[in-house]
């Protein structure tokens, strides 16, 4: 895909962070942008930010982890801009602890806004913009932890590693079927988002009391989480990073160089038949 004027982007987890920072860059380059957020207040800031400059929008409050939100979601977009032609899945939550204390709701609120989101959004918008007939390009946010593994961090390793096996399938899909659509995966690694305190935005249905062994071990992971990605690369140089893959339809966009020595450290341990271990990043 090489033009975009006057094309449309979706972005979920539009209100902050890398979703925000996508869609300042699609109203860049002249597209017109949906936004679509579970954070309302988050959401219209936003929006208003677009708008001022200029950029045609529409924002959607929407949980992803719901299918009817989401075929909502698509509705609005066509029945306002009438195309979708670029999808970025980029809604997700985080969340650190001990595979084996991890709550049921835990599992069901990571899972569904991480992995459920992006399933819906494929399920949703695929079939459209296939429809079109024109090109496009569906962007899903991983993680360069959909790459390698770490302790503490099963719930969203276990999301992030099925998102990039889903992109990879969807790719495939998409050219042996003859579409005039591409895909990539996005893995970053630590950004200066607001996802370590993800849980500002957790149902309160899907909580449960913690221990006080849970609950303080939760809170140190939560505060070194909050720590990295405060050092992380800005967001702005993500959605640069994306740009050009769609552009150059470019399937894997690393943006963390660093993080390479691992991805190839956790190949060659499976290619030898070596356990796992935990590598931190230098």
């Amino acid at each position: 895909m090489k033009e975009f004027k006057d094309k449309v982007a979706l972005v979920t987890g539009a209100a902050s962070g890398i979703g925000f920072a996508l869609a300042d860059r699609f109203a860049s380059v002249g597209m017109k942008v949906v936004l679509a957020d579970v954070e309302t207040a988050a959401l219209e800031a936003a929006e208003k930010a677009l708008k001022g400059k200029g950029a045609p929008v529409l924002a959607v409050t929407t949980d992803v982890s719901k299918p009817a939100e989401v075929a909502q979601l698509a509705d609005r977009a066509y029945e306002k801009f009438g195309a979708v032609h670029v999808l970025c899945n980029n809604a997700g939550v985080g969340m650190g602890g001990l595979s084996w204390e991890h709550s049921l709701e835990d599992w069901q609120w990571v899972l569904g806004v991480n992995l459920w989101g992006v399933i819906h959004g494929l399920r949703t918008f695929v079939p459209r913009m296939i429809a079109q007939g024109t090109e496009g390009h569906v962007v899903n946010t991983a993680s360069m932890a959909g790459l390698i593994t770490s302790p503490y961090l099963s719930i969203y390793g276990a999301t992030k590693h099925a998102v990039v096996a889903m992109t990879e399938s969807l790719k495939m899909e998409l050219e042996v079927t003859g579409t005039k659509i591409g895909a990539s995966v996005l893995c970053p690694g630590f950004v200066a988002t607001k996802i370590g305190d993800s849980e500002r935005n957790r149902p309160a249905d899907g909580a449960k009391p913690a221990s006080a062994a849970e609950t303080t071990r939760q809170e140190m992971i939560r505060e070194l989480t909050r720590q990295q990605v405060a050092a992380g690369m800005k967001p702005a140089e993500i959605a640069e990073a994306v740009l050009e893959a769609i552009r150059d339809d470019r399937f894997y966009v690393l943006t963390h160089a660093r993080f390479k020595k691992l991805i190839r450290i956790r190949m060659e341990n499976i290619l030898e038949g070596r356990n796992p271990k935990f590598e931190p990043p230098t």
